[in-house]
């Protein structure tokens, strides 16, 4: 099937890396176990929601349907989509009567995290939710470290605009390391943000 962006850009799917799982555990660790960040953070979210700690959910991307075929009367297959709008967020949702609102992104650069993997409208939306007072961060993992990171909002916002006024267009492991919050990997829940959030 064919998906494609508001602008006429044929979508990629990006391909869930193989990781191999590390033989002797350390510390009780339970990474490298082949999931993805959204993987286990949809594994987070759920063990939140079962145990009534938050609501969190991942958002739907509108998609509008262009051209479908009907091979047979029970089947419809469809052969071109495109998104109808730009996504905001990946996740939002509630905590405590709060509202929550973040992105989750990925790297295998070792050293630093680049910018480039954030849309200006992406930007624009958390620079709105914390306006309104809700709780806005991004998830950050290195994946040759297995590393996550919880970011606030500010600082994202704070390198943004460092490297739209011609700076780095990258931020740093040390200052994520600096000014975010290290998140250990576990077994339930996999990556506990909210413990993170409780300390904000």
């Amino acid at each position: 099937m064919n998906v494609n962006y508001p602008n006429g850009k044929k979508y990629k799917s990006k391909e869930r890396e193989t990781v191999i799982p590390l033989k002797n555990k350390k510390n009780g660790s339970y990474s490298n176990r082949g999931m993805t960040l959204e993987d286990d953070l949809n594994e987070t979210n759920e063990f939140y929601r079962e145990r009534r700690i938050a609501v969190i959910h991942k958002k739907p991307t509108p998609v509008q349907i262009v051209q479908v075929d009907y091979p047979n009367r029970s089947a419809a297959v469809i052969k071109e989509a495109y998104f109808k709008l730009a996504s905001t967020t990946d996740y939002n949702g509630v905590y405590k009567g709060k509202y929550i609102d973040f992105e989750a992104k990925e790297t295998q650069n070792p050293t630093s995290f680049p910018l480039k993997n954030f849309h200006q409208h992406q930007v624009q939306h958390m620079e709105e939710v914390m306006n309104q007072g809700g709780i806005c961060f991004v998830i950050l993992r290195f994946t040759k470290f297995e590393q996550v990171y919880l970011l606030e909002a500010k600082h994202l916002l704070n390198y943004w605009e460092r490297m739209m006024n011609g700076g780095r267009k990258s931020i740093m492991k040390e200052e994520i390391e600096q000014n975010g919050h290290h998140i250990p990997l576990g077994f339930q829940p996999r990556i506990d943000y909210i413990k993170i959030i409780d300390t904000l």
